[in-house]
């Protein structure tokens, strides 16, 4: 069996210039791993720059990929990257998405189809160049939500969007199971950063904090450990949604 330790191993973090994704590339990095810093937009390049340099700090090495992974193509793109630059690939981490609150009777069909492509199309194709271009014994771990096992208004297209995850996980890990590959996804309950703030009201935010542990929501540093396990020791999970989200909700 292959160590499962990140020392020496590539990682792809897409989003993984600031928030969950900007943790994680420091963590992976304090364990050793050379890390792919993908961001989207030209807003998030110093976050992405400084992240690289924290990772360097550590003494791994980092580079960083802008890229709307909404298109296949730079989902490639950002995979053929990573490869070219370190020589392959070990562990594939998706922590982007986007967020809406709004009742269905006034969402419109651009809403629709951005809100699908960038949380259901986006994971999709991510998961499948991962299963394309991942070393034997990779692991692939895609960021769900906690809303998938809540019964709530407002989210349909945040929810829905990544209802698929789960689908796109078990079909995975069946289909890359001969090669070693686990694939998994992580379902936070709302998490304390700025996506999640304008959604809501300051009462609907004391409600959501009132559903877990403490009286709080879900921290990048809460998620963060849960993830790096999958990627190492808890290479044994493969096909499963966790819920790490202090008791807001389960099933």
């Amino acid at each position: 069996m292959a160590e499962q330790t990140l020392r020496d191993k590539v990682a792809v973090i897409a989003g993984g210039e600031k928030n969950l994704g900007g943790l994680l590339s420091r963590t992976f990095a304090a364990d050793g791993a050379n890390v792919v810093v993908h961001y989207h937009s030209d807003s998030s390049a110093g976050d992405a720059r400084e992240t690289v340099e924290a990772v360097q700090a550590a003494g791994s090495q980092a580079i960083t990929v802008q890229g709307d992974l909404t298109r296949v193509s730079e989902v490639r793109r950002l995979f053929d990257t990573a490869v070219d630059t370190f020589g392959g690939i070990d562990v594939a981490v998706n922590t982007t998405g986007m967020v809406l609150r709004k009742p269905i009777l006034e969402t419109t069909e651009d809403e629709y189809d951005q809100m699908f492509a960038i949380n259901s199309k986006a994971a999709y194709f991510f998961i499948q160049e991962a299963g394309r271009r991942l070393n034997d014994h990779g692991k692939i771990i895609s960021l769900g939500t906690s809303l998938l096992a809540a019964f709530t208004d407002g989210y349909s297209t945040y929810a829905g969007g990544k209802s698929p995850l789960e689908h796109f996980t078990r079909a995975a890990a069946k289909e890359f199971a001969d090669r070693k590959i686990s694939v998994n996804t992580v379902a936070p309950g709302p998490m304390n950063t700025p996506f999640f703030y304008p959604q809501e009201t300051p009462e609907r935010v004391q409600f959501h904090q009132s559903q877990a542990l403490g009286n709080q929501l879900t921290q990048v540093e809460d998620i963060a450990p849960i993830i790096r396990h999958l990627a190492t020791d808890g290479w044994w999970f493969t096909g499963q949604t966790l819920f790490p989200n202090g008791g807001y909700t389960t099933r």
